[in-house]
């Protein structure tokens, strides 16, 4: 069976082909600069170089045709025709209150993404684009939407209400969704092997960290609690978001500062979190290098992420009741041995032992932490485009 994943931005569209009798990835790439200047498609087919086409694309229909025609070419195709393509499987951003699970599209699921764009007005519309189009290009094959918050839908009221009237969340459904659930998904599972192959009795806390970053807790299998909220900015400092801070410093800074709703938004979604505190960068490598040559700002933005994720990972083992394995994914947390090793640090008084010379390996499945650690320490490489293609398989299968 051949899946086709797509994952639509507002001008940028990702996509791979598997074959899923093996996972074998036989293209992938990227289209940028949809309905600007300059639009190009990085093709990449499996065991051969990237190839970049240029030329004009005003939307994501344009764009799908493109990649369609590039997967079907004699030259750097990988099939010879679309009818091989088995089914679509397409990154949705906020499913809100109505979807719990990946879900075969139809009109009415279309409707209620729709009723979802107020929840992600930069996301959903674009992921709908590319559903509606892939639907034209190729009429009568199936369609799936994964949701970045559907697996998180398993949370309780008492984790995902907010203490706000309770007519907001009637009229608004205002409350916590989270983020990042194909991702916490994928590592859940993986890690569920790793200790043994059964979900029932497993307490694992997901740390998805990248520059946009979230925690899950995860029980027998199921997110009772997440950090990110009703949008991505809630939980710990990211990259260029703030996380959580005290609430009453948005009207405090608009009223001082003078500024407007949107502008606010703006500080706390693309000029806060480590580029805020560094006054450096929203990389972390960049500021890494900072902290390392003394700049100050640079090691507290930094000794800020990692405290305030072990903070988050404490409240965790209460909400869990303890904790089997603490996951490490996306990245920072493949990829940052320094940031795993502060982190846990801070729970060695609970018996949480790692293994250096494992923990300085990167982008690896392993466990890291000593055998006689009471804790496992779980680096495991996030792969959401395949846990959406499984998905789409098993939905249409």
């Amino acid at each position: 069976m051949k899946i086709l994943v797509i994952n639509c931005g507002s001008s940028s569209l990702k996509y791979q082909l598997y074959n899923m009798d093996n996972n074998e990835v036989l293209a992938k790439g990227l289209v940028e600069r949809i309905g600007i200047d300059g639009s190009n498609l990085q093709h990449t087919p499996a065991g051969k170089d990237k190839i970049v086409f240029k030329q004009p694309l005003s939307d994501h229909e344009e764009a799908i045709k493109l990649v369609m025609d590039k997967l079907t070419d004699p030259e750097v195709g990988v099939i010879s025709d679309l009818s091989e393509i088995d089914g679509i499987g397409h990154r949705v951003v906020h499913g809100g209150n109505f979807f719990s699970d990946s879900i075969l599209v139809t009109d009415e699921v279309i409707e209620k993404m729709k009723k979802c764009i107020d929840l992600a007005p930069l996301h959903n519309p674009p992921n709908i684009m590319g559903i509606e189009s892939c639907q034209k290009l190729m009429p009568g094959k199936p369609n799936v939407a994964v949701f970045d918050t559907a697996f998180h839908q398993t949370m309780p009221p008492k984790a995902y209400m907010y203490a706000l009237p309770y007519e907001y969340y009637e009229k608004h459904n205002i409350r916590r969704y989270g983020f990042h659930g194909t991702s916490h998904k994928f590592v859940t599972r993986k890690a569920i092997e790793m200790l043994g192959g059964k979900a029932e009795g497993t307490k694992i806390i997901t740390c998805h960290l990248g520059n946009g970053s979230s925690i899950a807790a995860v029980k027998d299998g199921k997110v009772i609690d997440t950090s990110m909220g009703l949008t991505p900015l809630a939980g710990f400092e990211m990259g260029t978001r703030c996380g959580d801070i005290d609430p009453a410093i948005v009207p405090f800074l608009m009223k001082n500062e003078g500024l407007s709703a949107d502008e606010i938004d703006n500080i706390m979604n693309k000029k806060s979190g480590i580029l805020g505190v560094s006054g450096r960068s929203s990389d972390f490598r960049d500021v890494e290098e900072g902290a390392n040559s003394g700049d100050e700002r640079c090691k507290l933005a930094l000794d800020m992420f990692r405290y305030q994720i072990a903070k988050y990972i404490g409240s965790y083992i209460v909400a869990l009741g303890g904790v089997d394995a603490i996951v490490f994914t996306a990245g920072i947390g493949e990829n940052n041995s320094g940031h795993r090793a502060a982190i846990c640090k801070y729970l060695e008084f609970m018996g949480l032992k790692i293994d250096p010379e494992k923990n300085s390996l990167r982008g690896k499945e392993l466990d890291f932490a000593t055998e006689d650690s009471a804790i496992r320490a779980l680096l495991i490489p996030t792969n959401e485009e395949l846990m959406i293609a499984q998905d789409t398989m098993d939905i249409i299968g």
